[in-house]
């Protein structure tokens, strides 16, 4: 059943076993990193927490296999587990130098044999679908870098796209970005939810997440739709903002990672981890780069709490679980970090230098 569920139900299924592996590894790893300080460091050895669970999962379903097909030939050795075990393991892995010669033995032995030849020939399937999934969801998260920095923040997104477009509307170029951030993330959603080992593969560079980037993009939406709301874009902030806050939360519970009820959440019951200091210095550097604001830092706080109150606590959780670079706004990790700002990159050289 867990192989099935992992494996072929286009849905995820919960299983005893993938859930004790999964857990049983973030506690060794979190164990072993307990002393290291740097968190590239950290970040090199978590990017084999992922590859390692897929690995440790087929072992054990593996060993299962054995060790229940065993049980079914101990009749046939008569109570001999270890020669049982052993014409498991020659039918699992159909090597032949131990055949059953009972009739009983010999059914049971092309049973195992079969299973064997499905579940590698799964795995042979599974794993070019997680890995495809994998590089789709890193090509928009590597383009994401120029726009908002790394880690990647909200605010930073608005900053670059209107200082790059110059006196140009950058309408356009946001309404194009959230467009296409919110098919990812339903592309995402899909994905990440039905294959939960895909949550735990890191991005190749150390400040690069994909979590962090898709909050640092609802951030943007949120900020836009709250401090310009008549500037455009408007349709595609809103879309982008409520595909996003479903699928955090649908992740967050994927994870069993405890959430408030999306119906239930209210800026008065549930306040932010945000504090309106944090956004009114967002609010004021986006006004030095002559971002078209046209609400006071007190109109618009209310309307940016409400939009960020929907994914506010599986943003955080979610970040701490999976130990996401420590970017601005995204809450506090499972080892002692500091927020970092977004990289920016050198100014370069001038036309007039030589």
């Amino acid at each position: 059943m867990s192989i099935i569920g992992a494996l072929v139900v286009a849905r995820r299924v919960d299983s005893w076993v993938t859930a004790v592996i999964d857990t049983g590894l973030d506690r060794a790893f979190l164990l072993a990193l307990r002393g290291v300080d740097s968190f590239e460091r950290r970040d090199r050895a978590l990017g084999w927490q992922g590859p390692l669970t897929l690995v440790v999962r087929l072992t054990a379903w593996m060993g299962m296999l054995v060790v229940g097909f065993g049980l079914l030939m101990l009749p046939g050795t008569d109570g001999d587990f270890g020669a049982a075990l052993e014409d498991a393991g020659s039918s699992i892995f159909t090597l032949g130098f131990a055949v059953p010669h009972s009739g009983g033995g010999q059914f049971v032995a092309y049973v195992a044999g079969f299973a064997g030849m499905v579940v590698i020939g799964l795995q042979i399937g599974y794993l070019p679908t997680v890995y495809t999934s994998f590089n789709r969801r890193e090509t928009e998260v590597s383009l994401l870098v120029a726009r908002a920095g790394a880690p990647a923040w909200g605010p930073e997104i608005l900053l670059r796209t209107h200082w790059g477009t110059g006196s140009s509307d950058s309408g356009p170029v946001l309404d194009e970005l959230f467009v296409r951030w919110e098919r990812w993330t339903a592309e995402v959603a899909e994905s990440h939810t039905t294959y939960v080992g895909l949550l735990r593969l890191r991005s190749p560079k150390p400040n690069s997440h994909w979590l962090t980037s898709l909050i640092a993009v609802m951030d943007a939406a949120a900020l836009h739709l709250a401090l310009a709301p008549d500037a455009e874009p408007r349709i595609a902030a809103r879309l982008m903002l409520r595909m996003g806050f479903e699928t955090l939360n649908d992740m967050a519970q994927a994870m069993k990672l405890p959430v408030p009820d999306l119906a239930q959440a209210s800026v008065d019951s549930t306040p932010i981890s945000v504090t309106f200091d944090e956004f009114a210095r967002a609010a004021a550097s986006l006004r030095s780069v002559g971002y078209p604001v046209t609400e006071t830092d007190e109109d618009a706080w209310p309307h940016f709490a409400g939009w960020r109150v929907n994914y506010d606590r599986a943003a955080l959780a979610l970040c701490r679980e999976l130990d996401a670079p420590p970017s601005m706004w995204t809450g506090p990790r499972r080892w002692p970090s500091q927020p970092t700002a977004p990289q920016r990159p050198n100014p370069g050289r001038s036309r007039t230098q030589k």
